[in-house]
This record gives structure tokens, sequence and C-alpha cells, in this order.
């Protein structure tokens, strides 16, 4: 069975096309389309018009790419940007309406729970209970559990893009004050559901996402050309080191170090301050960085439970767009 998902978020719209074989999605085609949305659409603020044209560009190539590959029309959702938008309605109804693409958004929390679920089949049962960061461009998710699905998962408004808006705007080095006002908001949204992680005290923890990715290499992680298979992790104390470095350079020399995109080079270091304190709070010394994540959560769930679990995603698309995210909301979740 061949499918495919489309995953519009903070700065790219990103395609994987994958057979299931033996219930895991095995990628015969990835393709993404940069948008950086994350740069146009302030916290708070609707999605320009012109960012809302790029989108729509975009989803109707990947479409196109899928077709071509021989996927019927893909799974397709929109992160933390595009959900506190006061015009998500408008977007999902546009592209809808102009790519025949039922683009939906998801949860926090159901995003928290897909991540989960994709960290767990790649970890496997012998990381045992399980904890997970993922950092995003609008939100970060942090989840645990001890089976396939998290009995715990939050989804709180620190995401890299987010922070460095509303902390670090049109600023091209930051000074350490500022860094400090953003580790100390960090921590104040953080204390709750830090506190559960740690007394949960899971045996292995993960981090997924770009940023993750991004960070890992800055701190000596293996390259991205070693294939997905080599062991890359990432210490707590590396990772403040890390902090330090991006902290005393502008954003363009940022973009020069090991594993920093020039895309990506201003929110690098509010990615840094989340991760690193994130891993203080819960008491995490070292984070696995994990290549799947909610593309492949996506499919998991797909492949195990039918088109009828998506089906009712799209459907929730017609009904009143969530307010912007609360600083701390958590769930609970099934295992």
């Amino acid at each position: 069975m061949r499918m495919s998902v489309v995953d519009v978020g903070s700065n790219t719209v990103r395609l994987v096309v994958a057979d299931a074989e033996g219930g895991v999605p095995l990628p015969v085609h990835t393709a993404k389309w940069r948008l950086r949305l994350s740069e146009q659409v302030r916290p708070g603020s609707p999605v320009p018009e012109e960012s809302v044209e790029r989108l729509v560009s975009a989803v109707a190539a990947a479409n196109r790419t899928a077709g071509r590959w021989g996927a019927p029309g893909p799974l397709a959702f929109a992160t933390a940007v595009v959900r506190a938008a006061p015009n998500r309605e408008e977007v999902l109804h546009t592209v809808r309406d102009r790519t025949a693409v039922p683009l939906c958004t998801l949860p926090g929390e159901l995003e928290a729970e897909l991540t989960f679920l994709g960290a767990r089949r790649w970890m496997g049962w012998r990381a045992g209970p399980l904890a997970l960061l993922d950092i995003g461009g609008g939100s970060l998710e942090v989840a645990f559990g001890r089976g396939r699905l998290p009995d715990y998962m939050a989804s709180l408004p620190l995401g890299a893009g987010r922070l460095t808006h509303e902390f670090f705007a049109d600023c091209d080095q930051p000074t350490p004050e500022m860094v400090r006002a953003l580790r100390r908001r960090v921590r104040h949204q953080l204390r709750d559901v830090a506190a559960r992680i740690r007394w949960e005290g899971p045996r292995t923890a993960v981090a997924t996402s770009r940023t993750f990715q991004q960070l890992g290499r800055l701190c000596g992680a293996p390259p991205g050309r070693h294939g997905p298979f080599v062991e890359r992790r990432m210490s707590s104390r590396d990772l403040g080191e890390a902090v330090d470095r991006l902290a005393a350079l502008p954003v363009d020399k940022r973009a020069q170090l090991p594993g920093i995109s020039a895309p990506r080079a201003a929110q690098s270091l509010a990615g840094a301050v989340i991760g690193h304190t994130a891993m203080k709070l819960t008491g995490i010394r070292t984070v696995t960085i994990c290549p799947w994540a909610i593309r492949e959560g996506v499919l998991l769930r797909h492949i195990e439970e039918g088109p009828a679990w998506w089906a009712e995603i799209a459907r929730r698309r017609e009904e009143p767009a969530p307010p912007d995210p609360v600083p701390l909301r958590i769930a609970a979740g099934t295992s």
C-alpha cells in the first residue's frame, strides 16, 4: 500500500511518500518546499495573503508529486503557526478549494501523541519508559509513556520561532539579559510539566524535530549523510555549551556553524535555550536524536487504524478555531 503525508510546518512544507511493508512506512520519496511561515507570521497575527498564496502553491506541488509517485491524495496537516492564526479557517478553506487537498490542523496534544508513536516504533520496546521532547516553530510537545501511546502529554507555546519573535525580534545578537529573560519564560511555563516527567523517571529520552537534529549536529552528533541508523546523542552539558556559543554570535555567523542552516540560524538560539532548559528541568542528562516524528506517526496510525481515523481528523477542520495556546495544557492518553 502506497501512501503520502504532507506536513506544513513553521519553515517548510514536507512531503513523504511511503510504502507500508509489514506495518512499517518505508519512504520511497521525500520533498520539501521552503515557506518560512514563522518569519512572516507574528504570534497571534493572521497568516498574510502572500504567505497563503505560497502555501497553496506548495501544497499543490506536493499533491502533484505524490500523484507522480503513485500515492493517493496526501494526509495533510498544518502545525502550530497555522493552528494559532486568527484566520486559520480561511487558510484551510483556501488550500482545500484551490488544491483539493483537505488540509487540517492537529491539536497540540495529538501532535505529541503521534510524535511519541513514531519515536516509540523507532526506538523499540527495549527503550522502556520513554520521554519525548519535540521543539517546533510554534510549540513544544512533551510526552511520556510506557507503551505504544503516551500516558501523559503536554503542548506548550514554547516554539523556537515563536519565542524568537517575542524575545529577539529585530535583534541580530541578543544581550545576556534577553537570553536570561527567555530562559525564565521557559522555566515558568515548563515547571509543572517537567515535574511530572521527573516523577515518572523515564529510562530513555528522545528528542525529535529539525531543531533538535541541527542542535545535535552542533554538539557533535554524526552528520545526516551517515544515514538514519547511526546513533545520535546529545548531552545537557553539550547543549548548554551550545547556548553560550550561539549567543556569542550574530545570526550570519551562526549559519556557519556545523548543523545550523541559514534559514534556521535566527531561531537556533531560542531553540537551544528551550531544549537545554527542558532537559535541565526534567532531569534528562542525555537525549537520543530520533529521526522518526509526527509524519511517521501519522503514517503508522493510518496503517494501523485505516482511513476512518484521519477522516474524523479532517472533518474537524469545519469546527471553530481554538484560542491561542495557553501557558499550560495537559492531557492524558492511553497506552
